[in-house]
């Protein structure tokens, strides 16, 4: 990373968490239909399916930080992210907002502690209401929530449009009318109209063309410079993930896996799924490396394996693995995995 990241790391270890969570998961539970209701009336063996898309989390992001949040389709990032922004409420565990339990809040503080962090969605194309104007999508939350007059809130747009990279003049265009990086853009005026200091970027440049990814990943780093913002940035890119965080955390079937600084996480993967993972990202020096990709499906969330959910695919996995869950333990300063194989060293 370059030397302009240094600064707000530095501050970042200093502080004081802005987003801390104790324990989350999140279950979704699939209700029966007529018929099984009626069979399981009559006595059959039915019951509801719970999907298991989040699973104990224990996460502190630090202000003006960038946390990188990696893994596998279904892993359960989308859910831990909507978590975290208040969208879902966790089944179990305790989501803190400076300190404070965002279910006791009410009031002011309540209303303050939602203004505050946003989440930018992946689907630039069906996160912005199609029947409004751009004027209206951006302008619509600050003038409800108090933070601009109806007099000044036309200048208010137009200086949140300018920030995004946006031309005010285009702001009476309806969202079908851009294309998908100004899609984008006006996903990130939105959310910044409010006066966010985090945000929740999900998959945010996974639907974008490369060069159009390029150009909104400098932007959020600028935007991060400029507004002392903290992130929580969801990707399965590692390349995008390496450029732009300051600590990774692995996600792997609901469970955080490996956690540490980027270059760390980059340079001395320790469990098993992260090395796996980092096998599989294209390298110019390892061009006549033979590719070998994680071996196996990855376990349905309806049924997850016991103990470490990654042993059905881990080569190194022993009976351990197939009995107990490991606990995310240090390995090295500010560096943690989940592997038995840590405690057998």
């Amino acid at each position: 990373m370059s030397d302009l990241m240094d600064p707000p790391r530095a501050a970042a270890q200093a502080a004081a968490p802005i987003i801390e969570l104790r324990g989350l998961s999140k279950r979704f539970a699939s209700r029966l239909d007529i018929a099984a209701r009626l069979a399981k009336r009559l006595g059959a063996r039915v019951r509801e399916d719970a999907v298991h898309a989040v699973d104990g989390v224990d996460l502190s992001i630090r202000k003006g930080e960038v946390v990188g949040l990696v893994g596998e389709s279904g892993c359960g990032k989308s859910t831990l992210g909507r978590m975290v922004a208040g969208i879902l409420p966790p089944s179990e565990g305790t989501v803190l907002w400076r300190g404070q339990d965002l279910r006791g809040l009410s009031g002011a503080a309540s209303r303050e502690a939602k203004l505050r962090t946003q989440m930018i969605f992946q689907d630039p194309y069906a996160s912005l209401n199609p029947r409004l104007k751009v004027q209206e999508i951006v302008g619509e939350a600050p003038l409800v929530h108090g933070l601009v007059t109806r007099a000044g809130v036309d200048s208010y747009v137009d200086d949140q449009l300018r920030r995004a990279g946006l031309d005010p003049t285009l702001k009476k265009r309806y969202p079908h009318q851009f294309s998908g990086g100004q899609r984008q853009r006006i996903g990130i005026a939105r959310a910044l109209a409010v006066q966010p200091d985090f945000l929740v970027c999900d998959e945010a440049v996974a639907a974008l063309d490369v060069s159009i990814q390029a150009q909104i990943l400098n932007l959020f780093m600028k935007l991060r410079m400029e507004l002392d913002l903290t992130y929580l940035f969801i990707s399965h890119d590692l390349g995008v993930v390496e450029h732009l965080s300051d600590r990774v955390v692995i996600m792997y079937l609901g469970r955080a896996v490996e956690e540490a600084p980027a270059e760390e996480v980059f340079r001395h993967p320790n469990h098993p799924y992260t090395r796996a993972l980092l096998a599989e990202v294209p390298r110019i020096e390892a061009r006549k490396r033979a590719f070998a990709g994680v071996k196996g499906e990855i376990p349905s969330p309806l049924a997850p394996p016991s103990g470490c959910h990654f042993h059905p695919r881990c080569p190194l996995a022993f009976d351990r693995c197939r009995a107990e869950r490991p606990a995310l333990r240090e390995v090295a300063p500010g560096h943690r995995s989940a592997c038995h194989l840590n405690e057998a060293t």
